[in-house]
């Protein structure tokens, strides 16, 4: 047994993400009112389907940043005639994942840990890669800290599984300090429903 990684990691997740979820409840609740309007009827919050710990899927939670805006075929508009300002300023902050505290209370996600990915990649995953799936999968991670956008997937998900072989509590400490300095910079910032990387095809 390893006591941080089996135990002490999801009672600090339980903790942290009830603390900050009880302080930052008023910010919270005016950036939701705030996108509600922005996004015309949208509403304020995207939900997507993720793998979590073991496969499980379950519903991930974010501040939704575009409207859903169509063209005259039906079809959605481009992401950028989508995006409001409101959007590009909270997915610019990355206050867009915040509501996945929501997600770590549960017990879906930890704070720390590979990033919760489509569910079409699933079967694309070698046995390797899919080692990323023997925990859960975290607001932010080692890959985050190591080029996020600007690394190919399969070094991303080298990272993912270095990660799981080596998760303690001074390398979190590691993660969340870089993960706030990168904030900060606004370093590797990506839009929803946009492509930034090419897709992950089992290969690259």
């Amino acid at each position: 047994m390893k006591p941080y990684r089996d135990f002490f990691k999801r009672a600090i997740d339980i903790i942290a993400s009830g603390s900050a979820l009880l302080v930052l409840s008023v910010p919270l609740a005016a950036v939701t009112v705030w996108l509600h309007f922005a996004n015309k009827g949208a509403g304020a919050f995207f939900f997507q389907e993720r793998p979590g710990k073991d496969g499980k899927i379950f519903k991930v939670v974010k501040f939704k940043t575009m409207t859903d805006e169509r063209g005259e075929d039906g079809k959605l508009l481009p992401d950028s005639k989508r995006l409001t300002k409101v959007g590009k300023l909270v997915r610019s902050t990355s206050i867009d994942e915040l509501p996945q505290l929501w997600n770590v209370l549960k017990g879906d996600m930890s704070l720390i840990g590979p990033r919760p990915l489509r569910t079409h990649y699933l079967p694309l995953y070698s046995p390797e890669q899919a080692r990323r799936h023997e925990v859960r999968p975290g607001i932010t991670g080692w890959a985050q800290t190591h080029g996020r956008n600007n690394i190919s997937w399969c070094k991303k998900f080298e990272y993912d599984v270095w990660y799981v072989d080596h998760i303690s509590f001074l390398l979190d400490l590691k993660i969340v300090i870089s993960t706030i300095q990168k904030v900060f910079k606004r370093e590797g910032i990506s839009l929803e429903g946009q492509v930034t990387t090419e897709a992950f095809n089992g290969h690259n």
